[in-house]
């Protein structure tokens, strides 16, 4: 494998308007480019097209972590001074890794108030990249405080408020954790999951909690020197055996999103069988990766240089991807967390 692959090879030209701000009303409706990933041939169509393109017996493998309102404003105790507090990850029950907006404000020791004392944290350490431990008090359960108080923790490109909180959660939205929401599995309403049932392919579900990590931007200019977060990862034994199983009859394993895909290379082993797995995973897929698990990916449009579009060129191959950027550009889709989906996955031409 190469010892080095630059940055720059995984730029493409985004005009800004083409960032999608607001969700669409109907979650199927958003455009679909299939992306045939040896030929890199390209097709358009809506989203609900999918079921098209899913044989029966192959399974979809979908992530049904579900996102917390993560982003807290509160005030320090001592000054009064405005503090926004992003939590990543659970370490204990009431101790959590969070990011902290200003950091310099968050020194060991420090108190900050949410909800008018609603919700007391305290500053109880410091980690790596700067990010806060902080010990909350409360009374009650922490989950409905965290409701009644917390905000979606959008992505830094939207600008836009978001009027109903739930359009940032998956329809199959379950076990709470995650500071993003897995975005290509925001196309499925609970109508096209029955029908992808009823035709004859396993729907099965893994979760992965996304952290804030996911839209970390890639600082060193040799993308092999990147340093990847990890996330929590869950496999049950019930998932694993239907994949192997579907494995075994010849059917295909498509993930949905980039989420569900790193679940599965994680859980996987050389022999190309799941494992049931619960651990924290911090696999990095870049282009030279040989898939052990999927065959095929629904995922939306990523971020210039990010480790998701690095992802999607382990798939299909750099070329045939930035191909498709470039079309995508040039025929106006939506991009990013609210924007369209693209479908890469063998033989389009069914």
């Amino acid at each position: 494998m190469t010892k080095e692959m630059r940055l720059e090879d995984f730029n493409y030209n985004l005009p800004q308007e083409l960032i999608a701000q607001d969700p669409l009303l109907d979650r199927a409706s958003s455009r679909l480019m299939v992306l045939d990933k040896n030929t890199g041939e390209i097709k358009h169509k809506i989203f609900a097209d999918v079921i098209d393109y899913l044989n029966v017996g192959d399974c979809l493998v979908i992530n049904d972590t579900k996102v917390i309102p993560a982003r807290l404003i509160g005030e320090k105790e001592d000054t009064g001074a405005s503090i926004e507090v992003l939590l990543l990850k659970r370490k204990e029950d009431s101790t959590w890794e969070t990011l902290v907006k200003p950091g310099k404000k968050a020194k060991i020791g420090a108190r900050i108030s949410f909800g008018d004392g609603l919700l007391i944290g305290e500053v109880v350490g410091i980690v790596e990249d700067g990010n806060r431990l902080i010990r909350f008090e409360y009374d009650g359960v922490f989950e409905q405080i965290l409701d009644k108080l917390g905000e979606m923790p959008l992505p830094p490109y939207i600008t836009h408020k978001l009027k109903d909180k739930n359009r940032y959660q998956t329809v199959y939205a379950k076990n709470e954790g995650s500071a993003a929401a897995p975005t290509a599995g925001l196309h499925f309403t609970g109508e096209l999951l029955n029908k992808i049932e009823q035709k004859g392919i396993k729907i099965v579900r893994v979760t992965l909690h996304v952290g804030l990590g996911t839209f970390r931007p890639v600082k060193v200019e040799n993308v092999l020197e990147h340093h990847m977060h990890s996330e929590y990862i869950h496999v049950t034994k019930e998932a694993a055996d239907t994949i192997n199983q579907v494995k075994a009859n010849g059917g295909r394993v498509i993930a949905v999103g980039t989420t569900s895909c790193r679940t599965l290379e994680s859980a996987t082993g050389e022999d190309g069988i799941v494992n049931p797995v619960s651990k924290e995973t911090d696999i990095f897929i870049y282009p030279g990766y040989k898939f052990k698990a999927i065959d095929a990916l629904i995922t939306n449009f990523h971020l210039p240089e990010s480790t998701l579009i690095m992802l999607v060129s382990a798939l299909a191959g750099r070329d045939n991807i930035l191909n498709a950027y470039n079309t995508a550009v040039e025929e106006k889709y939506r991009f990013f967390s609210f924007g369209d989906a693209m479908f890469i996955t063998d033989d389009i031409n069914h």
